[in-house]
C-alpha cells in the first residue's frame, strides 16, 4: 500500500531531491576522455558528505553490499554498474544513478551522457529515452491511474522500435529508497487485469526511471552480482527523477532550483 505525504514532507523530500540534481551536475562536468567512473564516485559521495546527507546507494544488501554512492553504466551496461577504475573514452554513453537522503527524506535520478560525440543512432536512444520520462511526468498531471500513463510511455518507446526494460521498474520513495507502489514503464499482463495499478492521488511520491534498450529487453548479471548488460551487448539508456503528485499537478522534485530537468 502506497503511501501518502503531506505538503509538509514534500517539501522536505525536495531538500533531498535537490542535492541529488546537484551531485548530477558535479558528475557530469566530468565527464570527458581518461576520467575513471571512480573518480566520478568519489566526487558525488565527497559532495554528500559535505552537504551531511547520506548515500543511499552505499551499503545496499546483496551477495556482495554495493559498495558505492553511485551507479555508474556504460553503453551496453543498463543499471547497478559499480564505479571502477574504467575510464572513459570518447563516444561512450554514461548511465549514472545516484541518491541521498537528508534529514530522514530521499531524493533519488538518473541520466545518462553523451562523452563527446556519439553514433546518431544512440543519440536517438537518449533523446527518447529522456523524451519518455518527460511524457511520463506530463501524463501524472492528466491521467488517473498509472496503468494509463505506463500504456502511453510503452507505445513511445514502441513507436521508436526500442525496447522497454521490464526486469527493473520504478518505485515509491520517502522515508527510505525503495517503497510501494512498483512503478513499471510498461503495462503488465497483471496490471492489466487491475493487479498492481494505483491511482494518481496528492500526495503520491514516486521515482519514475525507463530504461530502454537499442535492442532487446533482456538484460543478464555480470559476475560482479549488480552490473545489468543487454544480452545483446547493444546500448541502453536509463533516466529517472523522483515525482510527486500535488494538487497543482506533478513537481519534479529532483529538478533544479529553477525546474530544470535533463
Amino acid at each position: 500500500m502506497e503511501i501518502l505525504r503531506s505538503p509538509r514532507e514534500i517539501n522536505e523530500m525536495r531538500k533531498a531531491g535537490l542535492l541529488v540534481w546537484q551531485a548530477h551536475q558535479k558528475a557530469a562536468a566530468m565527464l570527458r576522455p581518461g576520467v575513471s567512473t571512480a573518480e566520478i564516485d568519489a566526487e558525488v559521495d565527497r559532495f554528500f558528505a559535505e552537504s551531511k546527507a547520506v548515500p543511499l546507494f552505499k551499503g545496499v544488501p546483496g551477495r556482495v553490499p554495493f559498495p558505492a554512492s553511485t551507479c555508474i553504466s556504460i553503453n551496453e551496461e543498463v543499471v547497478h554498474g559499480i564505479p571502477g577504475p574504467r575510464k572513459l573514452v570518447e563516444g561512450d554513453i554514461v548511465s549514472i544513478d545516484t541518491g541521498c537522503k537528508l534529514n530522514g527524506w530521499c531524493g533519488d535520478a538518473a541520466a545518462t551522457y553523451a562523452v563527446g560525440h556519439v553514433n546518431p543512432e544512440v543519440q536517438r536512444l537518449l533523446d527518447v529515452t529522456r523524451n519518455v520520462l518527460s511524457l511520463a511526468i506530463e501524463l501524472m498531471g492528466r491521467c488517473s491511474r498509472w496503468s494509463q500513463v505506463a500504456a502511453e510511455m510503452e507505445a513511445y518507446v514502441r513507436k521508436h522500435r526500442y525496447s522497454v526494460v521490464e526486469a527493473f521498474v520504478g518505485h515509491g520513495i520517502g522515508r527510505e529508497m525503495h517503497e510501494d507502489p512498483q512503478v513499471p514503464n510498461f503495462v503488465s499482463r497483471p496490471m492489466r487485469r487491475g493487479a498492481g495499478d494505483f491511482e494518481l492521488v496528492p500526495g503520491l511520491v514516486i521515482a519514475v526511471e525507463p530504461m530502454v534498450n537499442l535492442g532487446t529487453k533482456h538484460v543478464r548479471t555480470q559476475p560482479d552480482h549488480w552490473t545489468q548488460v543487454t544480452t545483446d551487448g547493444q546500448p541502453s539508456a536509463h533516466f529517472e527523477h523522483t515525482v510527486a503528485v500535488t494538487e497543482k499537478g506533478p513537481v519534479v522534485l529532483t529538478a533544479g532550483p529553477n525546474g530544470e530537468g535533463w
